[in-house]
């Protein structure tokens, strides 16, 4: 719907960049969440990797029980009864090893308790509640088998409270056990643990040690590890396995035949909490679940989120790679084919034009650069008739034209009604078959019309689009856009010429059959993109239009990042338009077949969907510069950077422009990428708003001379 104030469009202008905001502040923490869960520690050996000073244990825990209660102002420790042996599990669970393990905990009828690590049991809920539902019991092994001794009190309550919510999201039961990775026995409790031990307790944690560990983390083999099981005394012992962290095939063999050797020996197995007679699992409270739940399906939509994000990456890239040896390989054929005087391999050599040509050139408020814009034109070596169309202009431009006094210039006055409106009327005081429309902004070479008309020789011909170059190319910003005209504009421009599905003939320089324009209605004002949308009807009408790299105009571009994104979102936002207002050509055939299929699909894909998700790349890139390997993170930037560059440095050869502003790409990438991506993003916005976007005229500099010899 379109907004009818100018209040509520602004208003609506600011409120998707807040949205844009909120989404990608959204998409910034559940990489960060999924970073930490995934990249920031995981499941190891359990080999001791604290500090070894503990000089401020109490020897109350140093010479202790395994089970320590430090809940209140004093300070307990408690074993299993003689004869009793507490079977404990870490690092779980494991899709391959849990299950296995509890086939022969319920073969020998035996309870043991699981110290669950939380970003597990949320990647394996079923085997969670398959523990509950056997009668085990399930402990806290952190959120991802952090060091709780050597991390700081912040992540030591992330690290808790998020496991215990992965519990409680999954059990619908909280639980009160719990032992910390990396811990061992009594005596080998260090001063950083020992902090650890009494932070958690100070939330009502019994922490868990062992008496005799299995050492199955260091794959001992069978043998060893059954041996390791079996206590040499009567008292009684906390038993320390693992059912995940690696390949536990020797852990499930080695308990299986344990526990039939104590059995016959007389020893209860069982769990921690049955083996000290206390309920170590309650059920949650409503809040504790729903918190629990909450806490379970985020980590699990950050989790498919980074999946997605993946794939979208994966196929961005190939994308590109694909683009870019796509623009390689057919600018190439098609230089070829311009050496060889044909445009494509069906159309024969034609005879030479001569016929004088009508340049239409819409000018309002051109008063800086009027004067050399027609005095290039005029020096033509191809016979022309000049028509300069005054659209309104506020400033000297009309009186300027006047005063050149060149033989061939006509100066037509009108009220400002819009550059379609000025085209339309040159169009019809136009006396030739062949038309050239100009900026005003933009100078011709002597031959440029005689080499940007030579395709007319074939009568399938509509439209030529001729070779825009940036006059104003001093400076970074004016390089960056150099870069892109060379790289982006003209690549592409080969490309759909190739394709025979042109999208745009620049309004800096364009010729036209005249029966060609007056067919589809002249230059519409339907859309703020009269040049692309006029090529898109010319396309659908039947008529081919090509591309004429030899012909070459020179165009001022903007000197400022305001007036470049005035600009370009304008260009968008009006190619959005003409793309939707000519939807149809997808279902077509012929020539509009082509521009639909080839030529919008393009557009779509490479100038609108990608751009869209560029703020999503940009944000992962630096989830994995954080999380992940910056190495290779950087070493994938860089194989990209190298095929921008070798792209750059061809496109660079075929409009034989020398190489030095190349060395910009690598910050054009990184900065003037990014205005492009949010130009699109706000176009996109205008479009799906139904916002009106009014004419953005560029600010003229002055800068433009007329040529004096060809460049070449």
């Amino acid at each position: 719907m379109m907004l009818r104030t100018r209040g509520k469009s602004a208003v609506q202008a600011r409120t998707h960049w807040v949205v844009l905001a909120a989404v990608l502040i959204a998409l910034g923490l559940a990489l960060a969440v999924q970073g930490y869960t995934h990249h920031l520690a995981g499941i190891g050996d359990d080999s001791v990797r604290s500090d070894r000073s503990a000089a401020g244990v109490p020897s109350a825990v140093a010479h202790g029980g395994p089970i320590i209660d430090a809940r209140g102002n004093s300070i307990r420790t408690v074993a299993p009864p003689d004869h009793t042996i507490a079977l404990t599990f870490d690092d779980g669970p494991d899709p391959t090893w849990t299950p296995r393990i509890l086939d022969v905990l319920r073969a020998h009828h035996v309870h043991a308790t699981f110290f669950v690590v939380g970003t597990a049991a949320i990647d394996h809920p079923e085997l969670v509640q398959s523990i509950v539902a056997e009668g085990h019991e399930i402990g806290v092994h952190t959120l991802t088998h952090a060091d709780l001794g050597t991390a700081p009190e912040w992540r030591r309550q992330i690290e808790i409270q998020g496991a215990q919510q992965a519990i409680a999201g999954i059990t619908g039961k909280t639980a009160s056990l719990l032992r910390p990775p990396y811990s061992s026995e009594n005596d080998a409790v260090t001063d950083s643990l020992w902090s650890a031990i009494r932070s958690t307790a100070s939330e009502g944690y019994l922490n868990v040690l062992s008496t005799m560990d299995s050492e199955d983390w260091r794959r001992p083999g069978t043998a060893e590890i059954a041996r390791n099981l079996i206590p040499s005394e009567s008292q009684g012992q906390v038993l320390l396995l693992h059912d995940g962290g690696g390949d536990r095939s020797e852990t499930v063999a080695a308990l299986d035949s344990a526990l039939t050797r104590l059995s016959e020996q007389g020893y209860r197995v069982t769990s921690v909490g049955d083996a000290l007679g206390i309920a170590s699992m309650r059920p949650a409270s409503a809040m504790e679940q729903v918190s629990g739940t909450v806490f379970v399906w985020g980590l699990r939509l950050s989790d498919l989120l980074v999946t997605a994000i993946s794939w979208v990456l994966v196929a961005s890239g190939v994308v590109t790679i694909v683009r870019a040896l796509l623009v390689v390989g057919v600018a190439s054929r098609h230089s070829r084919m311009t050496r060889r005087g044909r445009r494509h391999v069906d159309m024969p050599l034609r005879p030479e034009v001569i016929e004088p040509v009508t340049v239409i050139v819409p000018a309002y408020n051109e008063a800086a650069g009027i004067e050399a814009a027609v005095r290039s034109i005029a020096a033509s070596t191809h016979p022309v008739e000049i028509i300069v169309v005054d659209d309104g202009s506020t400033d000297a431009t009309a009186d300027i034209v006047e005063a050149l006094g060149i033989p061939g210039v006509r100066l037509i006055r009108q009220e400002n009604g819009g550059k379609p409106s000025a085209l339309n009327t040159g169009l019809r005081a136009a006396s030739h078959d062949l038309v050239v429309m100009v900026d005003g902004d933009t100078v011709f070479e002597p031959g440029t019309v005689h080499r940007l008309v030579q395709p007319f020789a074939d009568p399938r011909i509509g439209a030529v689009s001729g070779n825009t170059r940036v006059a104003n190319r001093g400076g970074i910003l004016g390089a960056w856009q150099h870069v892109e005209y060379v790289v982006g504009f003209n690549l592409d421009r080969r490309l759909f010429d190739v394709a025979e599905c042109m999208p745009t003939v620049p309004g800096a320089i364009g010729a036209f059959r005249r029966e060609a324009l007056v067919r589809v209605g002249g230059v519409s004002e339907d859309t703020l993109a009269e040049d692309t949308d006029l090529t898109m009807s010319l396309c659908r009408d039947g008529w081919r239009v090509v591309y004429k790299d030899d012909a070459v105009a020179w165009t001022e571009a903007p000197a400022t990042l305001n007036a470049l994104w005035r600009q370009r979102y304008r260009w968008c936002y009006g190619t959005l338009q003409a793309m939707w207002k000519h939807r149809g050509a997808v279902v077509q055939g012929g020539a509009a077949g082509k521009l639909g299929r080839r030529g919008l699909g393009y557009l779509l894909v490479l100038q609108v969907l990608l751009p869209l998700l560029a703020p999503v790349v940009d944000v992962f890139a630096v989830y994995g510069l954080v999380f992940l390997d910056p190495l290779r993170i950087g070493a994938v930037w860089l194989v990209f950077l190298v095929v921008q560059l070798l792209m750059a440095a061809y496109a660079f050869h075929l409009d034989r422009e020398r190489l030095r502003p190349l060395w910009t790409l690598p910050l054009q990438q990184i900065v003037y990428r990014q205005l492009m991506y949010l130009v699109v993003i706000q176009s996109v916005f205008t479009a799906f708003a139904g916002m009106h976007l009014r004419w953005h005229r560029m600010e003229r500099y002055g800068s433009l001379r007329v040529p004096t010899s060809e460049v070449g």
